[in-house]
């Protein structure tokens, strides 16, 4: 099993290029379901969790290639789609395989798809998804471990209101909705930057959707989509960048992040501002200095735009080596603090008390051996051992290859003494 070997104590000093958001990808790879046309998408990330989606949609029959070696485009053909089944074997070590459902179930009018599973971080039910398709017209049935879902014709246009604020609900209803019947308002929708991109892909397929990056979206049905005219490009991923400026902020440097978007980072980027760090935004460009120890600073994590929840572990791990403490305050995921015992095991001061962990900072951590617990758990382990003294060892960084596309090889490219290990 691979691991981390990190040398800390080194500054970040270049220039690093964002890779396209996965949690943009996921959702835009399952879309391509709603069209027997081939759809191809630009900038992809090359990660774990889109091998597994490739995988599931070559299970169910669709053609899935990557345009050459080492590309970034892939192209989409779901014409030959022959099983509308998600199976446990590949389900099971990715949650977002939820997000095939509704465009199964639109396009084919029936799907089978396994309870997901993923990272163990808290609970993510999936009620809220079957309540919006059933509103849709869906019957549906939970029996051994699958979701069980048909329509009789197509599905009909709803007013769908969740009990919560959930991405790949909205996500699924926002597919499943552009081939309905009439008119869908989700309100209490997701106003992701992934949400909004998912949204301008369907509208390139012939979708009509109006609000979207709002908390109220509106979805006229059509009869059918089709391929976008031009490759469609994924937006760059803000949690990779937030990760990364906040490498620079524990680590210290100057460092240059090219292909980010600064307006999807607005809450990131003014609490490492409060933590001492210059950041400037220009062009698709965000550059960070930070030439002193960061300041503590409190947060609290909630839904888009507000401060998110996969940035709590990265903004933490700048937190231990920070000057004074700070309240760290988790909304989302009830199990989101995992990653807490293994800073300490590098020397981090923290108290978890339910869902607040007070940080207190010490001047350094030291090496240790750590094991990721989960996806941001894993980053916010090489962000402490970045800036530790002597070696640190990162353990089943599988969880990392899930969300990073070659951390280690960016990091190094960044004067970051690396390297990935058996």
């Amino acid at each position: 099993m691979d691991k981390l070997l990190i040398r800390g104590g080194k500054p970040l000093n270049g220039t690093v290029t964002i890779s396209g958001a996965k949690n943009a990808a996921l959702p835009e790879l399952c879309a391509a379901l709603l069209t027997a046309e081939p759809v191809v998408l630009d900038n992809v990330p090359r990660l774990q969790d889109v091998q597994t989606m490739i995988k599931l949609l070559r299970n169910m029959g669709a053609g899935v290639e990557w345009q050459a070696e080492g590309s970034h485009r892939l192209v989409l053909n779901a014409g030959t789609v022959t099983s509308p089944e998600a199976p446990y074997e590949l389900v099971k070590t990715m949650r977002a395989s939820i997000l095939a459902l509704g465009p199964l179930l639109a396009r084919f009018g029936e799907a089978t798809v396994s309870l997901p599973g993923g990272c163990a971080i808290g609970s993510r039910p999936v009620d809220q998804h079957i309540k919006g398709l059933q509103a849709m017209g869906a019957e549906i049935r939970v029996e051994h471990g699958y979701i069980l879902a048909k329509v009789n014709g197509r599905l009909k246009g709803a007013r769908i209101t969740t009990d919560m604020i959930t991405v790949t609900g909205t996500e699924n209803f926002l597919m499943a909705a552009a081939l309905a019947e009439g008119e869908t308002v989700l309100e209490n929708a997701a106003q992701e930057p992934e949400v909004t991109d998912l949204a301008e892909l369907l509208i390139k397929m012939g979708a009509k959707i109006s609000g979207h990056g709002t908390s109220r979206i509106v979805i006229q049905g059509v009869d059918r989509l089709h391929a976008p005219v031009q490759p469609h490009p994924i937006v760059p991923d803000r949690i990779e960048a937030g990760t990364f400026l906040c490498a620079v902020a524990a680590a210290g440097g100057d460092v240059a992040l090219v292909g980010s978007r600064a307006d999807h980072l607005d809450a990131v980027i003014d609490k490492l501002r409060e933590a001492g760090a210059s950041i400037n935004a220009i062009n698709n460009q965000l550059r960070i200095t930070m030439s002193t120890r960061p300041v503590a600073v409190g947060f609290r994590t909630s839904e888009y735009p507000a401060f998110p929840t996969d940035m709590q572990a990265q903004l933490m791990a700048v937190n231990c080596v920070a000057q004074g403490a700070a309240k760290i305050s988790e909304t989302i995921f009830e199990n989101r603090f995992m990653h807490v015992n293994e800073l300490v095991r590098l020397g981090a001061h923290i108290e978890v008390d339910g869902h607040t962990a007070v940080v207190t900072g010490v001047e350094r951590l030291s090496g240790a051996t750590v094991m990721a617990t989960d996806l941001r758990a894993s980053a916010s382990l090489v962000i402490a051992g970045l800036c530790a003294d002597g070696e640190t060892v990162v353990d089943r960084i599988y969880h990392l290859d899930r969300g990073y596309e070659q951390m280690e090889a960016k990091l190094r490219g960044l004067g970051a003494d690396i390297e990935r290990i058996k």
